[in-house]
């Protein structure tokens, strides 16, 4: 795995059957649909992969699937704080043994913790950890917004970066400018939006849930930005927004995001859209919806994917 992780990186949904089952023929389309567009890796078991709805026996399997799928061709990152500290441990054992490349840690969620008291569980955890790690900023799931201090303590401790989904634009320019120093400590914004202030601010790249249904259209802005080419940023942007206006905004909860995804992801016949409880998937209206805004795409709708 190069450092520092840059570019595309897509929060990966997990496909599920009807039964709640790991989907692996839907997995298989989906890993193939994100190496086609070039992503530059993919991301396990975050928001949008449902980690924290899912068993552990499934996030297991999920791990151990996609990593031969993948065979390589891209650096896997796993995320694997749960509530339980071993089986937290656990999780990330299994992802090294299966060929996984980095990990991903949030504070751990359910109990509030004070900024005091994740800096204790980074200094617990980091050395039982089998594989570098990146940070992960998620307040709205979390509870706790991750401050300076606590990213120094993980940088010191080794982190190989942060995933900054605070949405919180002045902090991540602080991250990336408190981090110059290190030239291989990764900045990635999980703000699709974000992507160019990002990039063009001396940041690394995106986790970009929107990469799960078009990766191309992420890689081909992030490909733009760096070759500052600002026409062809203005017009790929324009595109990304207008995800925003559609997808993501069909149903009225928060939860959309996740179900807007895997119902783009249904709508373009790569895996069904079935989602863990407590959340249920988009009723046929909705889906109906979904597919006629991932029409409106019209070149960044994918063709028969492989079987």
């Amino acid at each position: 795995m190069n450092l520092p992780l840059k570019g595309i990186i897509p929060p990966m949904v997990t496909p599920l059957q009807e039964n709640l089952k790991l989907d692996i023929i839907g997995l298989k389309n989906l890993v193939y649909h994100l190496l086609d567009g070039r992503v530059h890796g993919i991301f396990l078991l975050g928001t949008s992969g449902e980690g924290p709805s899912l068993s552990h026996n499934l996030r297991k399997k999920l791990i151990t699937e996609t990593c031969r799928l993948v065979a390589g061709k891209v650096p896997i990152l796993v995320g694997v704080t749960d509530t339980s500290f071993e089986e937290t441990i656990d999780l990330a054992s299994h992802a090294k043994k299966e060929g996984a490349d980095a990990l991903v840690i949030a504070p751990p969620f359910y109990l509030p913790i004070s900024e005091k008291e994740m800096l204790d569980y980074l200094q617990n955890l980091v050395p039982l950890l089998p594989l570098p790690f990146i940070l992960y900023n998620m307040p709205s799931c979390t509870k706790l917004n991750l401050t300076m201090k606590i990213v120094r303590k993980a940088w010191e401790l080794g982190a190989i970066g942060i995933k900054d989904s605070s949405g919180d634009l002045s902090f991540l320019y602080m991250l990336i400018e408190e981090f110059k120093k290190d030239p291989l400590f990764s900045i990635m914004t999980g703000t699709e939006l974000f992507l160019p202030e990002t990039i063009m601010n001396g940041g690394h790249g995106a986790v970009a849930g929107g990469a799960n249904f078009f990766p191309g259209l992420f890689v081909e802005l992030y490909e733009a930005i760096e070759e500052k080419d600002f026409e062809r940023v203005k017009s790929l942007r324009k595109k990304v927004i207008k995800i925003h206006n559609t997808i993501y905004e069909v149903g009225k909860y928060s939860s959309r995001h996740i179900k807007g995804t895997k119902s783009a992801l249904l709508a373009m016949n790569i895996c069904q859209d079935f989602v863990a409880e407590p959340l249920q998937r988009f009723n046929p209206e909705q889906q109906t919806q979904i597919k006629e805004y991932v029409k409106a795409f019209n070149y960044y709708t994918t063709s028969n994917p492989r079987q």
